[in-house]
């Protein structure tokens, strides 16, 4: 015999392959007969006539019907018409099911296409006495708040309850082993509290049978198994037993348990949110078998058990969470400078150590390495690169020995070699590692774990342990475990990283770059303030239309509205959407619709800054205001004034608004849109106030905005004289106002085509005799080959391009031009790009008179 080659072939799979399921045989405490679902007899065990007192076992293909009561066929019916899956077991208690014979109880369930019924002698009397003991444990587990100090009082319980000699809490820990967590043993037996069983002692298709049937009892481990008659079922393989309650057991089980001295064995599963969590390990050093009524209390204990350390565990996951949440927030604020992840490394290690103990930390963004503590060099991390890079995206990597995963990482095991690997991008890969140096551990198992092979007269198999006095493994090159608590908080660490890295990426980067990264963050805001702000345009022009008696006077109506819309978003976007003024509000309406009256207009009392939800609607009712005022009111003449008090308490803000001097007032007889806006935007939107009086002297107006809109910043006194001062911005900008001196002929570089068309239709009415539109850089630079242009407006962002070539190329050629955009940097760009001036989107016929107003002024020079 070739021992090397038999030995070779035998592994620790073997066990995971054997059938058990199929295992043609039944402990000898009950009988089993399966039926077709019509009700003819399939299989039956060989004690079947024994164990219900009958002459002589039953017939295969004979009705159950001619054997068994109508009675109990009409409880068995009953029962199989309630199995919902093939997991489902119903249970029958005191059932007579043959004519002077019994009591009974019965196990029923499907496998496959049979019905399964399997029969014990019936102990239903102590039914009551058994459920009635579970109320007082059950009280005791709710008084536990620790998840040991529960697994320990069901251990105490559950062996009170039973009346076995052990009973044991065994707990699966990640490497699939076990260990004895909590034990309640008799007097006289030593403990096994603390042991270690390798995760060879329970084949994965134990494991699996676990989770379906979660009940296993052997009552006799010297019991000879009783057979299952046909073997070989009619569909040519065994009858599946992997629900059955009298299920035989494992030769190999039962060698294993024989070398315990165990002669009786209860398993109970232990499921915690569908997994497999531990079980009940009872143990009897005596044959025991517990009737059926006292296993059904035995899984409702479990299935209570279950519950209440899913909620214990619930508990701890929620203090992870919260933990997760300050080590957040203490990082957060550690890095409040703004470095970078790397360079913030030295301040984040000793906050992110005291949640997650490690000896080294490292980190890898952007192509740039740097360690502290117990962690490998550059070149070393960089070796593991390819590794690491080849792995799933987003995932964490927890190893106690890295070098079984990566081999590279076997050159740096004197300084880590456990590590906790937290991806930080998707592209490049950037990673966070946490390291831990070797941690030369004892393991203490029930016995060598390693089962023997031996060669024997049935050929080579594997063998039980033969001994489990308490054996000590000495482990090497591991770390310290990476626990559940500080796996769950990895997760808050890294979205906390995250965040880290991309606040310091937007400081540094481009802006063009910066909005790419930052579109997954804005896009659902933009689209969300987009819709608000179109709805709110279409709101003006429906309402706006009642008031205009013709086409030109319904575009200046419409086209004032929504200039102050796009005065108060540049105003609040300026400083990320921040709060702004409420007299740079006013001062701006003021500039754009009374320009040369500004000596006229006095803002005194508080400066105050207005929310950007109270912004925009406080800018549409001054608007209004201030438009009115220009055509009808203080403003329209030569002699009016126009004063605006603003006063600021805890309550909120008081903008008292009063014209003198102007033409005798009285209140219109139509209530138009404008009114309605002035009237009823603060109230509606903001839960405010607005008075409006038409007084012979003049309007004066009253508006209350609440307090949460508003941040007071002081007194402003002097603005009356800064306003009187100061020099008329848009004067020579009116609308009748011509320009001296005007370009021949105009480039629009725009992709707009609605916004092109509409700027060559204005720089026509302003006298421009040709006007050339490209929508794209090439079109563009196409027709600067072919014709000398004397003005240029370019917009900046052509969808997938930007008009920077052009720029290029009329700076080379000597072509003045502007910029138009909607980004309210861009000014920042002037220098560098070369352009005259930027036009702000919306622009209109103002901006573009000034435009070539200061074209002129370049011709001149």
């Amino acid at each position: 015999m070739n021992d090397h080659v038999d030995i070779e072939s035998v592994d620790l799979t073997n066990c995971d392959r054997e059938p058990i399921h199929q295992i043609g045989a039944i402990q000898d405490f009950g009988a089993l007969i399966a039926v077709t679902t019509d009700g003819m007899i399939a299989h039956y065990s060989v004690n079947f006539a024994e164990i219900l007192g009958i002459g002589k076992s039953p017939e295969i293909g004979t009705q159950l019907n001619a054997l068994f009561t109508s009675e109990a066929m009409a409880a068995i019916g009953r029962a199989s018409g309630l199995l919902r899956d093939p997991t489902s077991v119903e249970r029958l208690f005191a059932v007579h099911l043959v004519g002077g014979k019994g009591p009974f109880d019965c196990a029923i369930h499907c496998s496959e296409s049979l019905t399964i019924i399997e029969i014990e002698p019936s102990a239903s009397e102590e039914m009551d006495r058994q459920l009635r003991m579970l109320q007082p444990i059950l009280r005791q587990l709710e008084l536990s708040d620790d998840l040991l100090d529960l697994c320990q009082q069901a251990a105490d319980r559950l062996r009170d309850l039973l009346g076995f000699d052990r009973v044991m809490v065994y707990r699966f820990q990640p490497d699939e082993s076990g260990a004895v967590i909590a034990e309640s043993v008799e007097d006289g037996y030593e403990s096994f509290h603390g042991l270690r069983y390798p995760r060879t002692d329970i084949p994965q298709q134990a494991r699996r049978l676990y989770l379906r049937n979660r009940f296993r009892i052997i009552s006799d481990t010297l019991a000879k198994p009783v057979p299952i008659e046909p073997q070989i079922g009619a569909e040519g393989t065994p009858l599946d037993l992997s629900m059955s309650t009298l299920r035989a057991v494992s030769p190999i089980h039962i060698e294993y348990l024989v070398n315990m001295g165990v002669r009786a064995s209860l398993s109970i599963s232990i499921v915690i949110e569908g997994k497999l969590w531990g079980l009940f390990a009872c143990h009897h050093y005596a044959p025991r078998v517990l009737p059926y009524s006292l296993r059904t209390a035995a899984e409702l204990f479990s299935e209570l058990f279950s519950l209440s350390a899913e909620r214990m565990i619930g508990k701890e996951r929620s203090s992870v969470q919260e933990a997760g949440r300050s080590l957040h927030d203490q990082l957060m604020r550690a890095i409040a400078g703004g470095e970078s992840l790397v360079e913030a490394l030295p301040t984040l290690r000793p906050i992110i150590r005291r949640a997650i103990p490690h000896d080294g930390i490292s980190a890898y963004v952007d192509g740039e390495y740097r360690a502290v503590g117990s962690a490998p060099d550059e070149a070393g991390f960089m070796a593991l690169m390819p590794a690491l890079n080849s792995s799933a995206t987003s995932r964490t990597i927890a190893s106690d020995s890295l070098a079984k995963r990566i081999p590279a990482a076997a050159k740096f095991a004197d300084r880590a070699v456990g590590a906790l690997i937290i991806p930080v991008s998707r592209s490049p890969r950037d990673y966070v590692i946490l390291w831990r140096r070797e941690l030369k551990q004892t393991v203490t198992w029930a016995g060598n774990p390693e089962k023997p092979v031996e060669v024997g007269p049935n050929g080579t198999r594997l063998t039980p342990r033969k001994s489990f006095e308490a054996w000590q493994e000495s482990v090497t090159g591991k770390s310290a475990d990476w626990t559940e608590v500080e796996l769950s908080l990895v997760e808050s660490l890294r979205v906390t990283l995250l965040e880290v890295i991309l606040r310091v990426t937007d400081e540094l980067a481009n802006e063009r770059a910066k909005a790419q990264r930052q579109q997954e963050l804005l896009i659902a805001e933009l689209n969300h303030r987009v819709r608000n702000i179109l709805n709110l345009i279409r709101g003006l022009i429906n309402q706006s239309r009642h008031e205009a008696v013709n086409v030109d006077e319904f575009a200046r109506l419409i086209g004032g509205r929504i200039n102050a819309l796009a005065s108060a978003h540049d105003n609040i976007t300026r400083e990320n959407w921040s709060a702004a003024s409420v007299t740079e509000l006013i001062e701006t309406e003021a500039e754009a619709y009374v320009s040369g009256k500004l000596d006229r207009i006095a803002i005194v009392g508080d400066e105050a800054l207005i929310s950007p939800e109270a912004y925009t609607v406080l800018a549409l009712v001054i608007h209004e205001m201030m438009t009115n005022s220009a055509k009808y009111g203080s403003l329209c003449d030569q002699s009016g004034r126009l004063s605006v008090e603003i006063a600021c308490d805890e309550s909120g803000m008081t903008i008292c608004w009063k014209e003198t001097g102007g033409p005798p007032v009285r209140a219109p007889e139509r209530r138009g849109f404008g009114s309605t806006i002035i009237e009823k935007s603060i109230p509606f939107e903001l839960n405010g106030r607005a008075d409006l009086d038409f007084k012979l002297s003049g309007v004066e107006a009253e508006f209350w905005i609440p307090g949460r809109f508003i941040t007071h910043k002081g007194r402003i006194d002097e603005k009356e004289a800064a306003m009187r001062d100061r020099p008329n911005r848009k004067e020579g900008s009116g609308e009748n106002e011509t320009v001296s001196v005007l370009p021949g002929q105009v480039l629009i570089v725009e992709d707009g085509m609605i916004i092109a068309m509409d700027t060559e239709e204005t720089l026509r009415d302003l006298g421009v005799a040709e006007v050339t539109i490209a929508a794209k850089v090439s079109t563009a630079l196409k027709a600067l080959e072919g014709t000398q242009f004397d003005l240029a407006v370019l917009d900046y962002n052509l969808g997938t391009e930007s008009s920077e070539p052009v720029a290029r190329k009329l700076v080379e050629l000597g072509v003045p031009f502007w910029l138009a955009t909607g980004y309210g940097e861009m000014a920042d760009k002037l220098e560098e790009i070369g352009a005259q001036g930027v036009l702000t989107k919306p622009y209109g016929k103002d901006e573009l008179r000034r435009m070539l107003g200061k074209f002129g002024e370049l011709d001149r020079s």
